[in-house]
């Protein structure tokens, strides 16, 4: 993104991505390989960490915000809610929730202070539904979709049988509820 002044006019100019969200991605596909999950939730990993290293929390990772160019690469997009850690700077206010409630970590569910921790649980939500087919926490309005992230757990049997042991396990430990419990960095997956 790089902002223009043209004849005493501002502009941003930003990149045109040709390709699709993950969420379409994922529909049209139906089925994803083991390969592909791996591939898109490698680089989704990779590009976490990079912000992550940058003091940088997107705090709305989800399918819709990762986008699957035609070569399968992807990028994550949307970081309009994102903050800046360590710095004490917050455009949100305790009590305000922030993200998407499906993939809302708890903390931010509860409207408090969500640090990298938060995105290591929406990549474990993404991954779960990459994996299932399904989202792990759902329910018929916002309300009832916040109270299963933070009541709730997922229906770990949803994940195919033939899923490796540390798959598994990883988005599990994505997953717990308390934020000191679970992957302390995205980097640990």
């Amino acid at each position: 993104v790089d902002l223009i002044e043209e004849d005493h006019k501002l502009g941003i100019v930003m990149e045109l991505l040709e390709g699709e969200d993950l969420k379409a991605y994922i529909t049209r596909k139906q089925s994803l390989s083991q390969k592909e999950i791996t591939s898109v939730f490698s680089q989704c990993l990779a590009a976490l960490q990079y912000a992550h290293d940058q003091g940088i929390v997107h705090r709305d990772i989800k399918p819709s915000n990762i986008y699957v160019l035609p070569d399968g690469l992807i990028k994550i997009l949307d970081f309009g809610v994102a903050k800046i850690f360590g710095t004490g700077q917050d455009a949100t206010q305790t009590g305000t929730q922030i993200g998407t409630p499906v993939y809302m970590s708890p903390e931010q569910a509860r409207g408090q202070n969500a640090d990298r921790r938060a995105d290591v649980w929406s990549f474990g939500a993404m991954l779960y539904e990459m994996l299932s087919g399904e989202r792990p926490f759902t329910g018929d309005t916002i309300s009832d979709t916040l109270a299963a992230v933070l009541r709730a757990e997922p229906e770990w049997d949803k994940i195919p049988s033939g899923t490796p042991a540390s798959i598994r396990k990883l988005v599990q430990r994505c997953l717990l509820k308390d934020p000191r419990r679970r992957l302390q960095a995205i980097g640990e997956a």
